[in-house]
């Protein structure tokens, strides 16, 4: 039975100014994660509507203004009148902070948005914001908008009533509002961003279709997303540029206490695991409680399979988490009430009673799975695979041990490589992995040494997404690096002996320090991922361009500041292209590259693990087509040279 959601079913906690003066406690920044941020918590409140069974389409239209509308066909926000506010539900939602219907689970069994926050930020962040709400059969239409008068700032107020626009055979909810440029540095959204959420979002809620509208481009044109299998599909995605060791992805879901689980896992021939997990459709990077139980009952009930096959006499009788998660590609979305996220930006469940849940659910399911008779070759290839793991992972624990033992370690390759900073508080101090010895020796001299170290590499380190984990810790440029972090690896990583607060990756601007940069990232995603989610990891942006006239001498560091500092000289200007590090001198290096002052850094960030997972398969992978079609349809080779384009 469908229940009504009334205007009274919506609780008020307190009453938008504040948003405005502090945005980055409500959206995070005001950078493009926190612009982002403004779509999320609208699509959010409409996939609210879709998981507890009320809509089945969402659409976004990214308009050419950079408005952004989000329609839903779901029960639509109640416009009647509130009973203690006396104005119209919906008013209540866009103009009270910690006013929704979410607070209870009558009409939300599970929500993931901001625990009622999100539209009234949205509102307070934006010029302005229309809503409009088909509902039994007709239309409303509020305007809210967000002004200064007489020296004061008003935020999100409405600017006409709720009008009744008259019959409508549409039910659901219309939202489109204009970022506020006052508040936020861009207001350009990016699609390929939101294309990634949305089809994200489509595999977590099977069934449901997703559409994305672009009219900012060319063709003005629409994709949709829609998995009638759900998860299945989505580990058949993340694995399509692997090899599964066995074809059919396994599929349960259960419950228990109120909580709901649906886990989805394939194994492939590579050697590390790739878990996602989400909460109420919300991504937990970070792992949390539901994790640490999906890991625990994994591991339990394959070491019961071990053991009653009697399959390995190892050192302690069983294998570990380790060997049964390696080459697992697993998704787990969980649902549940009253979500405890750690930290603001929801990416680590602390909700202890899921631990218990989840560990319930996934061992009961998956050993039910695995005793059914048509899946004993599953089970058999998974076995196989982890005991593998286990024979190779007594030869890594040799390895680590190097890696722990500092002294043994410092004492051999990082003596007259490793220049250590002088300073020792870890939050000041930089450590730059340099390409090249000559780009090293100059990055030696031109730094501070107070808080810059230098770890030049001599030689290109492995792709470790082909290697196993021995095979990496016996490479030597990754094992100075280990020892330099401080942080050990893998399982051992622990990102409080971090002594540097930033990792900076300086290698040339072309196809070899591109390739190096790939695989020095490709490391740290696969066996120090906290590095890149805690912001420790950065790329170093050297320029392209050294222009000098007289004793006038600037650098540019992309095509387009080129352009533009040229015109600034005037005639008589020459331009140097570096072609690497190498040709700078330490005075040049520190001026351009290495000053805090004045240099140019980015940091990597990883805004979506699922898409940076496939991403990191296709480009270091084994699959030469999927890395061919991937370049062929991102490179531009119609790119005309700076020179010829300036008529130069």
């Amino acid at each position: 039975m469908t229940r009504t959601y009334e205007a009274n079913d919506i609780q008020v906690l307190e009453g938008l100014e504040a948003v405005r003066m502090r945005p980055g406690m409500y959206v995070g920044s005001t950078g493009p994660r926190g612009l982002h941020h403004l779509l999320w918590e609208i699509v959010d409140n409409a996939i609210d509507e879709a998981a507890n069974g009320y809509a089945s389409v969402i659409e976004v239209i990214l308009h050419k203004n950079n408005s952004v509308t989000v329609i839903d066909n779901g029960r639509g926000i109640p416009v009647g009148i509130h009973d203690t506010m006396k104005i119209p539900g919906v008013q209540v939602v866009f103009t009270q902070l910690h006013a929704g219907g979410k607070f209870n689970t009558k009409n939300y069994n599970y929500s993931g948005g901001l625990h009622g926050v999100g539209a009234s930020v949205v509102n307070a962040l934006s010029r302005w914001l229309e809503v409009e709400v088909a509902v039994d059969g007709r239309l409303y239409r509020q305007r809210y908008e967000s002004y200064e008068k007489d020296g004061k700032t008003y935020a999100g107020r409405p600017v006409t009533g709720l009008e009744e626009l008259g019959p409508t055979e549409k039910q659901g909810t219309k939202v489109t509002f204009l970022p506020d440029d006052r508040i936020f540095d861009d207001i350009h959204m990016n699609s390929d961003v939101i294309a990634k959420r949305l089809k994200e979002l489509a595999f977590l809620n099977k069934g449901i279709k997703m559409i994305l509208t672009d009219q900012r481009s060319e063709d003005g044109g629409s994709k949709s997303y829609y998995y009638s299998g759900g998860l299945v599909d989505f580990v058949e995605y993340l694995n399509e540029d692997k090899t599964p060791i066995h074809n059919e992805v396994i599929y349960f879901e259960g419950e228990k206490d109120g909580i709901l689980a649906q886990v989805a896992i394939q194994y492939t021939d590579s050697y590390t695991e790739s878990i996602f997990s989400y909460v109420n459709n919300i991504p937990t990077s970070e792992g949390g409680t539901h994790e640490t139980g999906f890991k625990a009952a994994l591991t339990k009930v394959l070491n019961e399979y071990v053991r009653k096959l009697n399959l390995y006499k190892g050192k302690n009788g069983g294998l570990t988490g380790e060997d049964f998660r390696e080459g697992m590609t697993a998704v787990l979305s969980v649902k549940m009430h009253n979500v405890q996220f750690e930290g603001q930006t929801k990416t680590k469940l602390g909700n202890t009673e899921a631990r218990t849940a989840i560990e319930a659910i996934v061992s009961e399911k998956l050993q039910y799975y695995l005793d059914d008779i048509d899946n004993q070759e599953v089970l058999k290839v998974i076995l196989e695979k982890a005991i593998n793991a286990a024979k190779v992972r007594e030869a890594a624990r040799k390895a680590k041990e190097i890696t722990r033992k500092k002294n043994s370690l410092e004492a051999a390759p990082l003596v007259g490589k490793l220049a250590s900073c002088t300073g020792r508080d870890p939050k000041l101090n930089e450590l730059f992995l340099v390409e090249g010895d000559s780009a090293g020796g100059s990055a030696k001299q031109g730094r501070d040494r107070q808080f810059q170290a230098i770890l030049p590499l001599r030689g290109k380190p492995l792709n470790a997404e082909k290697k196993r984990l021995d095979q990496v810790l016996a490479n030597e440029e990754f094992r100075t690096i280990i020892s330099a972090l401080g942080t050990g690896i893998d399982e051992d990583f622990n990102i409080n002996n971090l002594k540097y607060d930033k990792v900076i990756i300086l290698a040339d601007a072309d196809q070899d320090g591109a390739h190096i940069r790939a695989i020095l990232l490709t490391f740290f995603f696969r066996y120090m991922k906290e590095l890149i989610t805690d912001g420790h990891v950065y790329i170093g942006m050297p320029p392209l361009y050294k222009i000098s006239k007289g004793n006038m001498v600037e650098y540019a560091y992309n095509d387009e500041e080129l352009k533009t500092k040229i015109k600034k000289f005037g005639k008589g200007y020459s331009v140097q292209r570096y072609k690497g590090l190498g040709e700078m001198n330490p005075e040049q290096l520190w001026e351009t590259t290495m000053n805090p002052a004045n240099r140019s850094i980015v940091k990597v960030d990883i805004e979506d693990a699922a898409e940076a997972e496939k991403l990191v398969t296709i480009l270091m992978g084994d699959k030469i087509d999927s890395r061919r079609q991937y370049i062929t349809t991102h490179a531009n080779f119609n790119k005309k040279d700076i020179f010829q384009e300036m008529g130069v």
